[in-house]
């Protein structure tokens, strides 16, 4: 089958813009160039040629000679519009904003199914990894139950230094940020909002259910202390963040929370910047993908993924929103849970179903108990610094 030639538009010019020029000027088999950079600041030194450059956008959009827009920008909302603006003028676009495509993915569904253009972002949800094809491919039925894992490689890299190397939080904390693996501002990685807008994106790839994000419970690793730490190593654990969503009587779950993992567990032994996902199925029981979850090149080269299935006119087809058997999303379910606080007046514990074990000391007390995932969603005590939370394996 030949291969059309296609000229790149691109928007943004960071560690991803910067990732994907690299691995595209490296791949000799796909028929793609760049014809324009768009970047906000055209006075920043480039490690390309100028001409490349301008601060226009419509100097991309209305280009009938570019046929594919990449979309890599940080801000939200004027990513949105362009890629709006691309669809709606016939060109096809590929993007890795996770926050941009969590927060409108009904109106991004809809604007490929009136534009009949696709719109493909496997770099939004786990970087290297192909998941988001894997589930429009191969899980395109109704069998799968759950997919869960580490989809943050910030996290997971500052949570392995703590737990390999002894370092503080906030040692780990730098020296991710130092390595490129975590932003100047931490908060969407560590308090787990990154993770949550990549569940929302895969929730919809495995189960068809659109579910805004302040609909899912995220809680991440920044309240995290020694205490906990401990607690985790006394039980021949570690900690990690993972994203989950779940189908169960009838309908799906989802959130993201620090979890006590175990040895036996897959997600255990995925260290650093790594990202790795479980997927569950009706008859093929576990399935594991592992592969760099941070960094401009690993995300790079999922970008160039997709503009080389276009090539090809691949398009996500949506099948389980097709097969309208949507599950309808629920936060009414139980979780067992560690809650570590200092004082008894900064826990409610009659939220909690049953308790199965309970300690106390000057310094510090937990519960080990069983909750509703609603209820914690609700739970004002969370937001106390000293008030941190952990899930524990079923």
């Amino acid at each position: 089958m030949e291969t059309k030639n296609i000229n790149l538009g691109i928007f943004g010019f960071g560690c991803v813009g910067q990732g994907l020029y690299e691995v595209l000027n490296r791949t000799k088999g796909i028929n793609a160039r760049i014809k324009k950079i768009c970047i906000k600041d055209p006075n920043k030194p480039r490690p390309i040629d100028m001409s490349y450059f301008t601060t226009d956008a419509d100097e991309i959009l209305d280009d009938p000679t570019i046929d594919v827009v990449v979309e890599l920008i940080n801000e939200t909302d004027a990513a949105f519009s362009i890629v709006s603006k691309a669809l709606k003028n016939g060109k096809a676009v590929v993007s890795a904003s996770k926050r941009m495509i969590a927060e409108n993915l009904p109106a991004l569904y809809q604007l490929q199914v009136d534009n009949k253009v696709p719109f493909l972002y496997e770099a939004s949800s786990c970087a290297s990894i192909p998941i988001i094809r894997n589930l429009e491919e191969y899980y395109d039925n109704d069998l799968l139950n759950a997919v869960e894992g580490i989809c943050n490689g910030s996290t997971n890299y500052i949570l392995t230094r703590i737990f390999e190397d002894n370092m503080s939080f906030d040692e780990a904390l730098k020296k991710a940020q130092e390595l490129g693996f975590a932003e100047t501002d931490p908060s969407l990685d560590v308090e787990g909002y990154d993770p949550k807008f990549k569940i929302v994106i895969l929730l919809l790839h495995a189960f068809g259910t659109f579910v805004r994000p302040e609909e899912v419970f995220n809680f991440g690793i920044n309240h995290l202390n020694d205490f906990d730490i401990q607690f985790a190593r006394q039980r021949n654990s570690t900690i990690k963040l993972i994203g989950n969503c779940r189908r169960q009587n009838g309908s799906v779950n989802a959130y993201v929370l620090p979890h006590l993992v175990r040895e036996h567990n897959l997600l255990y032994d995925v260290y650093n910047e790594y990202n790795g996902v479980l997927l569950e199925s009706a008859f093929t029981d576990k399935q594991f993908f592992v592969g760099k979850g941070a960094g401009g090149t690993a995300t790079g080269s999922a970008v160039l993924s997709d503009i080389s299935a276009l090539l090809y006119n691949y398009r996500y087809e949506y099948k389980k929103i097709k097969q309208s058997n949507q599950p309808a999303f629920t936060n009414d379910v139980q979780l067992k849970v560690y809650v570590r606080y200092k004082t008894p007046d900064q826990v409610n514990l009659t939220e909690f179903y049953n308790i199965s074990e309970k300690y106390e000391s000057p310094e510090y007390r937990y519960v080990v108990g069983t909750i509703n995932l609603q209820k914690l969603k609700d739970a004002a005590w969370l937001k106390n610094k000293e008030v941190n939370l952990l899930v524990l394996e079923h």
